[in-house]
């Protein structure tokens, strides 16, 4: 297979954006947490990098996109462990293999990181490292594997496979559910609801977000592993729901609270660009535009009813991620392009039809729930039981920063 230059290089530049989405999301949580843990924050995503970047070339990427293992349950290929048979590989999209390799990399590595922003300001450190670690080998990979893998059983359910373009499921539903779980699972903040958590910095926090909708232009239209029409509808979809997302959270933010925030503005931006992921290589730009609108809506209610519930998601990882990923994966398949719905072909002698995708589409969404929630329990029981994942009350007080790291963000903290 000759390889395709100028689809190679846009991957390149892609991989480069998805890595930029890390410390991108780095800074957006950095700037939200109090400044006695604004560096602890940050190095749960920086330590990602390190720690699921090495991961990934010993087996996740084996994991990931080898062959059926265990009844399809993850993949395996020995060729892939230290990716040392793709060397000379070119895939059929005419993209040599280690760049795909290194590309979906960075996905592996910031799925664990999206979960830290619901335990932010209580975890131990080596905890975090032993769960993200854990949660990659159980959880990413094989959901990975059964959603983008071609012998993965839901990349095979029903005509065309469940859709999901850029990681509704994979990334944003798996870490907003595991997230949640393990919240609930080590339980709040010292004086959570009795103390007032003032962000440090939302002008880091705007910062980091103004980095993910950059990036994030190489999380979905990358996806398309091409560079022609697939890739520019990508784009194009991806921006549209972004500011929608962001109009959005705005016009009920005005409404609801008679002024504008920049807390609120990032969350609209990301609702939007949550939503379209699954969704990107298959709507319309009016689609776009309509499930960015409604995702920011709907996290706005489910902010307001984790308040009303009481349980600490720090930074709304599951009330953003994990809300807007699951309404992205299923309400598409009403905004999807009547192309894409005839290439779906026939079943059983009918049309293949937009509630016969909605069954597959809701199957996959419970699937994917269902088994983050389970094993991300069973890893934070046994991380706690090993080598601890909250932080007691003293070290809480202190903050991160200082208790874990013996540094400090800022010389005046709080």
């Amino acid at each position: 297979m000759q390889i395709d230059t100028g689809t190679t290089s846009w991957m390149l530049m892609s991989t480069t954006l998805v890595l930029l989405m890390v410390p991108g999301l780095a800074i957006f949580y950095g700037g939200l947490v109090r400044a006695k843990n604004v560096l602890g924050t940050m190095m749960h995503c920086f330590s990602a990098m390190a720690v699921i970047g090495v991961l990934w070339v010993i087996i996740g990427y084996s994991m990931s996109f080898g062959e059926n293992v265990l009844g399809g349950w993850f993949g395996w290929n020995s060729d892939y462990f230290l990716l040392q048979g793709l060397n000379e590989k070119v895939m059929d999209a005419g993209i040599p293999e280690l760049v795909f390799a290194m590309f979906q990399g960075k996905f592996s590595i910031i799925t664990p990181a999206i979960i830290a922003g619901a335990l932010a300001e209580r975890i131990k450190f080596k905890g975090y490292i032993l769960f993200i670690i854990l949660w990659s080998i159980l959880v990413y990979n094989p959901i990975c594997h059964w959603v983008w893998a071609e012998d993965g059983f839901l990349f095979n359910l029903g005509a065309k496979g469940a859709i999901d373009f850029a990681g509704g499921t994979v990334v944003h539903i798996s870490a907003g559910v595991s997230g949640l779980v393990a919240a609930l699972f080590i339980g709040t903040r010292h004086d959570y609801r009795k103390a007032v958590f003032n962000p440090n910095s939302l002008v880091l926090t705007l910062l980091g977000c103004g980095l993910l909708w950059v990036g994030w232009f190489g999380f979905n239209a990358g996806s398309s592993l091409s560079s022609g029409l697939d890739t520019a509808r990508a784009l194009t979809v991806t921006q549209i729901a972004a500011a929608s997302g962001a109009l959005s959270w705005m016009i009920v933010e005005a409404v609801h609270h008679k002024k504008v925030t920049s807390a609120g503005l990032a969350s609209g931006i990301l609702s939007g660009l949550v939503v379209i992921t699954p969704a990107a290589g298959v709507v319309t730009a009016g689609g776009a535009l309509l499930l960015g609108a409604l995702a920011s809506m709907v996290c706005y209610l489910a902010i307001i009813m984790k308040d009303k519930l009481g349980y600490d998601d720090s930074l709304d990882a599951f009330g953003i991620h994990g809300i807007a990923g699951i309404f992205g994966a299923i309400f598409l398949v009403f905004f999807v392009r009547n192309t894409w719905m005839q290439e779906a072909g026939t079943t059983a002698g009918r049309t293949w039809g937009v509630w016969d995708q909605l069954l597959v589409q809701v199957t996959a969404v419970l699937i994917t729930i269902l088994y983050s929630a389970v094993f991300t329990l069973a890893i934070v029981y046994v991380v706690e039981k090993t080598v601890g994942l909250k932080l007691n009350e003293e070290d809480q007080k202190a903050g991160m920063d200082e208790a874990i790291h013996g540094e400090y963000g800022y010389r005046i903290h709080s």
